[in-house]
């Protein structure tokens, strides 16, 4: 009989068990689909769309979720970590083991119990939180054991939201908004990075949100730096300004670029504009059918017609969902050949960057309906001059 944990204060999963349920049974069809006896699952974002728990733990050894025909899904997980795994995920089958050099054999053993000593196993090769050492130890005791690459099968079923999935992005998406026009509300002669993301935090906090954390918030050189968290720097006027930042509810992330000029600044103007146009032409690329790599085309054409393709150094979005994006996941980049399908979302940034003084730009959030695209934000992508 599974442990209760009601007196554990704000554990248990966000979603109905059923929907776990779902979940699985669609992951294990394309585990079959694909010709595997099983399926290890390892990456953190995967693991919560599986069971709830994000496998934060796996720091450790990995923390695989095992998912095989006519078998309960199986967690391997550290003992020091397993009350967390019982309270947080809808798992009742959970194996422990305590030090790092029984990962190993313990994970062998659950699979020679289900009789896959010398099946086929998908592993997520190509994803986080598995190191080609975790991947030696279990060949070590099972040298029979077939692996097969299996980093794109999960992401091939969580690629399309339920409901109960969208309606978790679109509450993210309220506080990413809202979050967007503290950013906005908040530029003034002086005011620095830190002092913009504290009102920001306070506004979130204050409304009962969330955001997911160390989100980009950079003024004037600073916005050359890709990823650049917020500091105690100033901006100035005729200096632009750059967040990139991200709601979150149930784990599910929902993020914005946005961009903004204290005064005016024509060059930025400039560059922002040609950002916009590519944005928009990739969002109406958007279409059931059409592929991922059709998507990156429409914007990228719009950004070498301009005669600065260097300007643009990334992939034009990629799937949306837990943990913001994952390694494997849908992408949409030059060549891809995933097809949309209703349901799938995408965030699709959009940031160029002038050598050697600024980078800026904007994106939305979108979901793929059976007419195009819908986007889920209520900010406006324009430059917003404060």
């Amino acid at each position: 009989m599974a442990t209760t944990f009601s007196a554990i204060p704000l554990t248990g999963v966000p979603f109905p068990r059923a929907e776990y349920e779902r979940r699985q049974q669609k992951v294990l069809a394309a585990v079959a689909r694909a010709g595997l006896d099983a399926l290890a699952v390892t990456a953190y974002g995967h693991l919560e769309y599986l069971s709830g728990y994000d496998g934060y733990g796996g720091y450790f050894r990995a923390f695989p979720l095992i998912l095989a025909p006519a078998r309960a899904p199986t967690y391997v997980v550290r003992k020091y970590d397993e009350d967390a795994v019982r309270a947080q995920s809808c798992v009742d089958e959970i194996v422990p083991y305590t030090q790092q050099g029984d990962f190993g054999k313990v994970w062998a053993d659950v699979l020679r119990r289900y009789g896959l000593q010398s099946g086929r196993i998908g592993l997520e090769l190509d994803g986080w939180n598995l190191a080609p050492a975790d991947v030696g130890a279990l060949q070590a005791q099972l040298p029979d054991l077939k692996v097969v690459d299996a980093t794109r099968l999960v992401p091939s079923v969580a690629a399309v939201k339920s409901e109960l999935e969208l309606d978790a992005m679109r509450g993210s998406m309220a506080m990413t908004d809202l979050a967007v026009r503290t950013f906005q509300q908040s530029l003034r002669d002086g005011i620095t990075e830190a002092e913009v993301a504290a009102a920001i935090d306070a506004a979130v906090d204050k409304s009962g949100g969330e955001l997911r954390p160390s989100y980009t918030l950079l003024f004037g050189a600073r916005t050359r730096l890709p990823h650049g968290r917020p500091a105690k720097h100033p901006i100035r006027m005729n200096e632009p300004a750059f967040t990139e930042v991200g709601g979150s509810k149930h784990g599910y992330a929902a993020g914005l670029c946005r961009s903004a000029i204290l005064g005016r600044h024509p060059g930025a103007e400039s560059l922002h504009a040609l950002a916009e146009e590519a944005l928009e032409a990739a969002i109406a690329a958007i279409k059931p059918g059409v592929t991922t790599g059709a998507v990156d085309a429409a914007a990228r054409k719009v950004i070498e017609r301009s005669g600065r393709p260097q300007i643009f150094r990334h992939r034009t979005g990629y799937q949306t969902g837990i943990n913001w994006s994952e390694r494997g996941n849908l992408s949409l980049e030059p060549g891809s050949t995933d097809v949309l399908e209703p349901g799938m979302t995408f965030h699709m940034p959009i940031i160029l960057f002038q050598e050697g003084e600024y980078g800026l730009g904007c994106s939305e959030n979108v979901v793929v309906t059976e007419r195009g695209a819908e986007i889920l934000s209520s900010t406006p992508h324009s430059l917003y001059r404060a």
